[in-house]
């Protein structure tokens, strides 16, 4: 189990309890490693996708919703059932600015209506929370996206303020820079300028990611997971 502000050790497949999962943003690169995760460990996942082309999981256990996260009768039709909702929302270069915070409305009130309790998200190490203490490569790190991308870190900040009066069972997970890079099953969860690091694969975050659907040590809590 990861412990705040030490080394964390990602669960083997078979470790959690199996669940009833859907997934948003499931063909973007960390999505397709949640989705790969979560069936490794049994649970009975669903996906929401705008092309299931663009899935390439073929496996005849997944269940999949076709529709635009802007479409909140097509997300209420996803978390209907569910026991919890992993979201890896992001940008492409086609989505609109605000993708991440209006999606997040749509499963936030989606989730609230069906009873859906538990919701795990995953946004950038750039949106920090009081717990932070960052150092000068963090702090240039968020100059440098504030002005290269305003729009991305905005909507993520929006996203996050959206879950946090939600009134859900929530986790925001926090990252930077992802790699894809294999699995170490050990990482270090803290926050930004204590104990974390410069990057993390994309793996580790879907393990880390999958361990809160059912963990309380971070309810309610935005740790950053990083190597």
């Amino acid at each position: 189990m990861s412990v705040s502000g030490g080394v964390g050790r990602g669960k083997r497949a078979g470790d959690e309890q199996a669940m009833k999962v859907v997934i948003f943003g499931a063909t973007g690169r960390t999505g397709r490693y949640l989705v790969e995760r979560a069936l490794g460990a049994g649970h009975e996942v669903g996906v929401f996708v705008r092309d299931p082309a663009r899935l390439e999981i073929p496996d005849g256990r997944l269940k999949v919703f076709r529709g635009d996260v802007g479409d909140g009768a097509a997300v209420r039709v996803a978390v209907t059932g569910r026991d919890a909702v992993l979201s890896a929302l992001g940008h492409t270069k086609t989505s609109s600015k605000d993708v991440q915070t209006v999606g997040t409305e749509n499963i936030v009130e989606a989730m609230k209506e069906r009873g859906v309790p538990r919701l795990v998200s995953l946004t950038g190490a750039g949106v920090r929370v009081p717990e932070d203490r960052p150092k000068l490569v963090d702090r240039a790190f968020g100059f440098l996206l504030g002005r290269l991308q305003p729009d991305v870190l905005e909507d993520a900040e929006r996203h996050a303020e959206v879950i946090r009066g939600s009134g859900l069972d929530w986790v925001i997970v926090r990252a930077p820079r992802l790699t894809g890079e294999a699995a170490r099953g050990r990482y270090r969860v803290g926050y930004v300028g204590k104990n974390s690091g410069t990057r993390i694969s994309r793996a580790d975050v879907a393990d880390f990611m999958l361990e809160q659907i059912t963990g309380d040590d971070y309810l309610h809590r935005m740790p950053m997971v990083s190597y």
